[in-house]
């Protein structure tokens, strides 16, 4: 096993880059990309960076030559010939060769397009601008490259035994938390703490606890990169992202009220079982969910990424019931903000209605809270969204009204159209 205090304290970039794969990304990263290469190949794209924590200003946290380093890494990575075995060769949710083999050339030959970095008011403007398949996979390695930037300029401050007694803090901290969802009978839980994590040496380290705590309640991972290394499964299916771009290109307020059913009618021609699982809070689930055509019920389950988790769970169950399914067959993903004990209290509450399984985030890689003072590692919360699709702003509403992004007008164009009532605000964390 690494000795991940020993690494942090001598890490040179070189030796530990922070993005070290192609692959050390989200799963549903390379689903969403083989769907759109197909679908939407030349729609022109434009990724920023988003830190809603104002507190943490990166800008003066990290060096700027350093930040250029870890990115023009990234941009020199090419897919190996074992990581395109893998993705060509393994077994997904089921189905061998899920990437068609035109899908496997274009990704054996991707460079990542090039990046605009600006520092403005001690924050860093991070923006990709470029063909949608391409850019898209900037995201995950550009969260990556952030957050653990942020993480060694704080370890940098600290001698090597007192590294070492955090990270054995730290890993105590975890494994009393797997200690408690031991006990939970029938969890299943899966990490999905990639874009946020303190570096990629302790998700790993993360995954490899998870695996030996909890056994066959640890369902997989959504990193890439570690689910081939430790031989778990690679967990995703899809995310905002893609009704957000849909939506930006229609042309009527018709048009954009059916982007996210034409979207979930593109996957349902890709694919089946498990991956049909809807993500409904992109323009608010309400809404979406009195709008949405029979065959979605159909589908596996829903993931809840936003707002009040047990309300949406609710929510969920009386629509399957309205339209004449039984919820006890389906599938609820909860994503949002977890740590053990709303992740205790969910699988009570809704454990014998639904099929519950739980994606854990921030909380479970990132989560050093009251080990450093001041909270210096405190985790907070960074995205990097679509903000543009062919010129046009894309939107994002949530079911959680601090997450909407957007230019004020479209945003309300957006509430109209979308049948989005009062919704209440709740903190964002990360």
């Amino acid at each position: 096993m690494v000795d991940i205090a020993t690494r942090v304290h001598n890490h040179k970039w070189k030796i530990d880059p922070i993005v070290r794969s192609l692959i050390d990304t989200d799963f549903y990263k390379l689903l969403m990309c083989q769907s759109i290469l197909r679908n939407r190949p030349e729609t022109v794209v434009k990724f920023s960076l988003i830190n809603r924590t104002k507190t943490v200003r990166l800008g003066d946290l990290i060096d700027e030559g350093e930040l250029r380093q870890q990115l023009d890494h990234v941009r020199s990575l090419r897919l190996t010939r074992g990581e395109s075995t893998w993705l060509r060769g393994n077994t997904f949710y089921g189905k061998r060769q899920m990437f068609s083999p035109d899908f496997m050339e274009w990704f054996e030959n991707l460079e990542l397009p090039p990046y605009h970095l600006e520092k403005k008011d001690g924050q860093y403007e991070l923006t990709f601008e470029g063909t949608w398949p391409e850019v898209m996979l900037w995201e995950i390695p550009a969260l990556a490259i952030l957050v653990e930037l942020r993480s060694r300029a704080v370890l940098e401050r600290m001698g090597r035994f007192e590294i070492q007694v955090l990270y054995a803090r730290a890993m105590s901290k975890l494994w009393e938390k797997i200690e408690r969802l031991k006990k939970i009978d029938g969890l299943l839980i899966a990490d999905f703490g990639t874009r946020r994590r303190h570096s990629f040496l302790w998700q790993d380290w993360c995954v490899q606890a998870m695996r030996e705590g909890l056994g066959k309640s640890f369902i997989g991972t959504s990193n890439c990169l570690i689910a081939m290394r430790r031989e778990v499964e690679a967990i995703g299916t899809n995310a905002h992202e893609l009704p957000m771009v849909l939506a930006a290109l229609a042309d009527t307020d018709a048009e954009l009220a059916q982007a996210p059913y034409r979207v979930m009618a593109d996957w349902h021609e890709e694919h089946d079982g498990n991956l049909r699982v809807m993500l409904p809070d992109t323009f608010g689930s309400e809404g979406f969910l009195s709008r949405a055509p029979d065959w979605l019920t159909t589908w596996t389950g829903i993931r809840i990424d936003s707002g009040d988790p047990a309300a949406g769970a609710e929510r969920a169950i009386r629509w399957w019931q309205d339209r004449g399914e039984d919820p006890r067959e389906k599938l609820i993903i909860f994503s949002d903000g977890l740590d053990v004990e709303k992740i205790a209290e969910l699988h009570a509450q809704f454990t014998g209605r639904v099929r519950v399984s739980f994606g854990w985030g921030t909380m479970l890689t990132n989560d050093f809270r009251e080990l450093v003072p001041d909270g210096a590692l405190d985790p907070f919360s960074l995205v990097c969204k679509a903000v543009s699709a062919d010129g046009r702003p894309t939107v994002k509403l949530s079911d959680n009204p601090s997450k909407a992004l957007g230019p004020a007008d479209q945003v309300a164009r957006y509430k109209r159209v979308f049948g989005v009532g009062e919704q209440v605000a709740m903190d964002v964390k990360v």
